[in-house]
């Protein structure tokens, strides 16, 4: 079986030149999905292609139908 380590990886720069939009949008999209239990956003994360494709689903100004929202965690 091929190795499976060589995942490009993005720095949090790089995730929001991607997704088109600022650093700080993408740590309200992080911090609004991800990080919204209480715990904090760790400084200095990367990212993986899939998960620039769950933030480009969350970035969206519309909600998209094929997008199960979940529940906000308290």
């Amino acid at each position: 079986m091929q190795n499976m380590k060589n995942y490009e990886m993005y720095s949090e720069a790089d995730a929001a030149d991607a997704l088109g939009i600022s650093l700080a949008r993408l740590h309200e999209l992080l911090d609004q999905h991800v990080f919204n239990d209480g715990v904090a956003r760790p400084a200095g994360l990367t990212f993986t292609n899939a998960e620039l494709l769950l933030l480009g689903f969350w970035q969206r100004t519309e909600p998209n139908p094929k997008v199960l929202r979940m529940p906000r965690r308290n």
